[in-house]
């Protein structure tokens, strides 16, 4: 009896101790820990997927598209939810233009991640979403813009790319990457045990930022014109590379800027990457004789000769241990400066530069912006090459008067003729317009500020001297606009040959630079060609892609012809 009894109070207190530890654990289960793990509940059925931004537009100075998004997902997939790997793939396949093996084994595999397919329509997602649940239980699409090019390789180099992450990695794309990126949001949404969204459920999401709109300078229209002349040239034999530039005369804007051969940014990853960038901006090339002009400006303002000014000029001269020839050796000539220009003479220019004095010609060619970047908002513009004057041997204080021995680009070269045609005020060349934030706030870009190079007496006596250039005598009639007149300059100069080491059969960068019309200049054109295998010279090649581009620029620019005739010009004196 005894021993029942203690056992029957040994078992109460048993069951005493374990009610305690029950109602104890629910206390702490309900009082202390309810609220953590009811969030942690929730944590668990919530699902985090990224909103991507939509990144914003580039187009040309009328607003025409060079870049746009266009909405697509991403098709991933929850392998450990889908019911029916097997069905699933038979649904999706067409939808996403994936086999239904590929997609299966994908569906069938361990984990709870897996991509099954990128870029993929909005029409095609609709219809993914409308399957029933027990084919779409564990799918979750996710956004994946398309970044479209729609004028595919007219534009290209300077709209650039993004890469598959969505970076810009070339051109105004990686320039103004932040800009154009926006910022990306997230979706943070309550899901059931498939994967499911909750009607009635958590949504913590965040909407994303999208990008701002970047507007360029250029024309598309003309911008076609000029890549589709530049196709045209490289598709000759002889043409290896070409590049032009159009720039507005008064306020420094790129209204143009093509090279070939070109790409087009919609297929950026299947090109030779050796393609991928910007000649026009990066690579450099010796002038020649367009450089002449910054040499008789030099001159003329130093106060040492004047457009009528007259030299006896031989047609040769000695430079250290070379000897200088004009194109063709001859006689002592009594030629103006006008005529030297016209007639592009090496010895004249040579024998103006010497008086100019070597510190004082590199002063200005500084002051042109040769040497230095010109800032406009392109990545990969190269500062060309030029050398301190304090280092320049006799052969080279020689050359670079007459465009040798000195590396410019395309757009360099553009900037300087920009000067002589604004009066002798060069404004740095600029290819963005604004930009658009998503809200409509329009930020202009600031027109950068004039600098003063030359005189506009100076200006306007090379302005005189150029037109000698593409008039009667002059090395560049094929130069010529009907209608207007025109002031440029030819370039034809050594290119050096990567196998030699040397000039020695490298070919010919064959220039003209120009603007017109000259009474009232409105737009500058600049082109080059490398031709490696050529001996023609820049009045020859470059002139006639010179006349084609400035005849379409001002035709559609709205530009008067010009109202004055061409002045008569006196080169030599007997």
């Amino acid at each position: 009896m005894v021993q029942r009894d203690r056992r029957n109070r040994l078992g109460l207190a048993f069951l005493i101790t374990l009610l305690v530890v029950v109602v104890g654990r629910l206390v702490v289960l309900q009082g202390v820990d309810g609220a953590a793990l009811q969030l942690a509940a929730e944590n668990d059925r919530l699902r985090s997927y990224p909103i991507e931004a939509v990144r914003g537009q580039v187009t040309d100075r009328n607003g025409n598209p060079l870049a746009y998004s266009v909405n697509a997902v991403t098709v991933n997939a929850d392998p450990s939810v889908v019911a029916d790997p097997t069905r699933t793939a038979l649904a999706l396949t067409t939808l996403l233009g994936v086999p239904v093996d590929e997609l299966t084994e994908k569906l069938s595999r361990e984990g709870r991640f897996v991509v099954l397919a990128e870029k993929v329509s909005t029409e095609a997602a609709d219809e993914i979403r409308e399957l029933p649940l027990s084919t779409r239980g564990g799918l979750v699409l996710v956004d994946d813009p398309v970044r479209l090019y729609p004028a595919g390789a007219v534009g290209g180099q300077v709209v650039g790319f993004v890469g598959s992450d969505g970076d810009g990695l070339a051109g105004i794309e990686q320039t103004f990457d932040e800009e154009l990126a926006g910022t990306d949001g997230q979706e943070r949404i309550e899901v059931d045990g498939s994967g499911n969204p909750i009607p009635s459920g958590i949504d913590d999401s965040q909407p994303a930022t999208d990008g701002s709109s970047v507007q360029l300078t250029l024309d598309e229209d003309l911008q076609y014109v000029v890549q589709q002349t530049l196709d045209a040239a490289c598709a000759d034999e002889a043409t290896e590379s070409a590049s032009a530039v159009v720039q507005d005369v008064h306020t420094g804007e790129v209204v143009a800027l093509a090279s070939c051969p070109g790409y087009d940014p919609n297929t950026y990853n299947t090109t030779d990457p050796a393609l991928l960038g910007n000649p026009v901006v990066s690579d450099v090339y010796e002038p020649g004789s367009v450089m002449k002009a910054v040499t008789l400006a030099a001159a003329i303002e130093e106060g040492k000769a004047t457009k009528d000014t007259v030299l006896n000029v031989d047609g040769h001269i000695q430079a250290g241990d070379v000897v200088v020839t004009d194109a063709h050796d001859h006689e002592p000539i009594d030629f103006t400066l006008t005529g030297i220009l016209a007639k592009s003479s090496n010895v004249g220019s040579i024998m103006l530069a010497r008086e100019v004095g070597d510190s004082t010609f590199e002063r200005y060619l500084r002051a042109f912006g040769l040497g230095s970047t010109t800032g406009v908002e392109l990545p990969g513009e190269s500062a060309g090459i030029l050398q301190d004057s304090a280092e320049w041997s006799a052969a080279r204080a020689a050359n670079v008067p007459i465009g040798q021995g000195v590396s410019v680009t395309t757009l360099q070269m553009a900037s300087v003729y920009q000067a002589l045609a604004n009066d002798g005020v060069r404004i740095p060349p600029r290819i963005v317009s604004s930009v658009t934030a998503p809200d409509g706030t329009v930020t202009d870009t600031p027109q950068p500020a004039g600098v003063r190079v030359v005189s506009e007496s100076t200006a306007d006596q090379l302005t005189y001297m150029l037109e000698a250039v593409v008039g009667p005598g002059g090395t560049a009639p094929l130069g010529e606009v009907d209608g207007f007149r025109v002031a440029g300059k030819t370039g034809t100069a050594q290119r050096a040959n990567p196998e030699t080491g040397s000039y020695a059969g490298g070919g010919y960068f064959t220039t003209f630079v120009g603007y017109a019309p000259a009474d009232d200049p409105q737009y500058v054109v600049a082109v080059d060609l490398e031709r490696p295998t050529s001996d023609a010279e820049g009045g020859q090649v470059a002139a006639p892609l010179f006349a084609d581009v400035m005849r379409y620029a001002l035709m559609s620019g709205g530009v008067v012809p010009s109202g004055s005739p061409r002045p008569d010009f006196t080169l030599t004196v007997p």
